[in-house]
């Protein structure tokens, strides 16, 4: 037996302001960004959503400096300490400054890795790759930070996919 889908009642409509592309604050036609609704969902009671407070462009608000944006794939799960699982999409940033405890795409050995800092007791940053059994490596001349991961993009349903056309 085959499972099928309900389609949704002919009655079902979403509120105006859903589907409506102008902006509140303004009043003109949003062309870019996204509805962003004015009432956060809580995870536990159920509010009534009242009105769409802006427009949020997604480039806007997860991109700092456009010309040193890059996006990469996570590939692994060796950095779940970090939050960061298989098939994740990092927006990755190369004018942010690396500081303890961020994860970067660093350049060792002439090879890219994905990993996070740490800071020695001397004070100096050290990249140490996922999984790795060594000690990790200072930054000096020979590692070279490629990017700063700054957000996290995870598909949530129905799964994670780690190809760029999911």
């Amino acid at each position: 037996m085959r499972a099928t889908v309900a389609e949704p009642p002919a009655t079902w409509t979403f509120q105006p302001w859903l589907e409506s592309r102008v902006d509140p604050a303004s009043g003109a036609e949003s062309g870019r960004g996204w509805p962003l609704l004015a009432t956060p969902a809580p995870t536990d009671d159920p509010v009534p959503a009242d009105a769409v407070e802006r427009f949020l462009s997604l480039d806007e608000h997860l991109v700092r400096n456009p010309a040193n944006t890059f996006l990469m794939r996570v590939i692994g799960d060796g950095l779940t300490d970090a939050d960061l699982y298989d098939g994740d999409l990092l927006v990755m940033d190369r004018a942010t400054p690396p500081l303890a405890g961020n994860v970067v795409l660093a350049m060792v050995d002439g090879v890219l890795v994905l990993a996070r800092l740490h800071r020695l007791p001397d004070g100096r940053l050290m990249v140490q790759a996922a999984g790795s059994t060594n000690s990790g490596r200072p930054l000096d001349n020979a590692v070279a930070i490629a990017g700063v991961a700054r957000w996290v993009i995870r598909r949530l349903w129905p799964g994670r996919i780690a190809t760029f056309g999911a």
